[in-house]
């Protein structure tokens, strides 16, 4: 078993651990709040006695192998650093960290402290797109790759009433880009690696993050579009355009549908059974490569965390989006 502890008592916590459960070898020991009622209601549902609502003691108790972080982004690496100096193995949510300069100093404290830190990017590890990967092939020579993840935000209506709410704050690293636009540009990198140019553009709230924006990336011998918002909807699809051919993917955050469309009109489903509870790959991931030694993930490896996060901070230079994280 896999002693895990979690940091962070949200509904995307609620969602990891859901999935987590399901997977064998998983075993939730631990939970940290900042307060001691909230980290003894969030543990009691799931029979947890241990808690704290202190890291330091936490990370050092010797109760736990592994830590679930989903905190807000400004906190991941500090937080993440404490417990891999702690011999404790890291399962960061995304963003990883706020920029390259706090990656790099994750990515040092796990190699030396021979650990494991991975970025918690779910869609990377998740059948259909592992079936985008294997099939790719097919269409020949790509010269498009078009994301699209715009979602409107629940705490939109509550900026609109004169409430910043942390969502929008961008004391805690957050805004369109980070939270959603992550998606479309952590696939990209999975599949073509690094861009050549970046031109971006995005609408900044007066908070001072990005409620909406828009990429173009270079490739040598291909372009990538992408779209991300947290103040519209789109229900656009994702796709991938090759010159014989074309993926479409229902949902680039989590695809769960994927069909080849072949220039002379033949169409080929590639959609994969899978989990309705996507977070289960990510985890299941982790666990194997703690439970083999492995002190890195080849899928969401540190060379694809630290591209995308240089494209993400260029993306943000170009916009105007600064963090306090940025400037320390």
């Amino acid at each position: 078993m896999v002693r895990f502890g979690i940091v962070g008592t949200n509904w995307i916590t609620e969602r990891f651990l859901k999935a987590a459960l399901q997977v064998e070898d998983f075993q939730l020991t631990a939970v940290y709040s900042r307060t001691e009622e909230k980290a003894k209601e969030f543990a009691g549902k799931y029979g947890v006695e241990k808690t704290y609502t202190d890291l330091k003691e936490m990370a050092a108790s010797g109760e736990i192998d592994a830590v679930y972080i989903a905190s807000p982004n400004s906190l991941h690496a500090e937080q993440a650093i404490l417990f891999m100096k702690n011999n404790v193995h890291v399962l960061c949510e995304k963003p990883v960290a706020s920029n390259t300069k706090e990656l790099k100093y994750m990515i040092a404290a796990a190699r030396e402290n021979n650990v494991l830190l991975m970025e918690a990017l779910k869609s990377s590890f998740m059948p259909n797109f592992l079936a985008v990967k294997e099939n790719l092939h097919k269409i020949g020579q790509v010269r498009r790759y078009f994301a699209s993840y715009c979602q409107y935000s629940s705490r939109y209506d509550a900026y609109r009433q004169g409430t910043v709410l942390n969502a929008f704050n961008p004391d805690f690293s957050n805004g369109s880009l980070m939270d959603i636009g992550i998606y479309c540009v952590y696939p990209l990198v999975a599949l073509f690696g690094k861009p050549e140019e970046i031109k971006a553009a995005g609408y900044m709230l007066e908070s001072g993050v990005d409620g909406e924006g828009s990429m173009v990336l270079k490739y040598p011998d291909m372009d990538a579009v992408i779209m991300y918002s947290k103040i519209t909807d789109s229900n656009l699809p994702a796709e991938i355009q090759g010159e014989e051919g074309n993926i479409v993917i229902d949902r680039i955050s989590a695809p769960e549908k994927v069909e080849l469309h072949f220039r002379n009109g033949e169409r080929e489903d590639l959609t994969q059974d899978q989990l309705s509870d996507s977070m289960y790959y990510e985890t299941k991931e982790f666990i194997r490569l703690v439970q083999a030694g492995k002190t890195e993930s080849d899928i969401n490896s540190y060379a694809n965390s630290m591209i995308t996060m240089e494209i993400i901070e260029e993306a943000r230079r170009q916009i105007g989006v600064v963090y306090p994280a940025d400037l320390n």
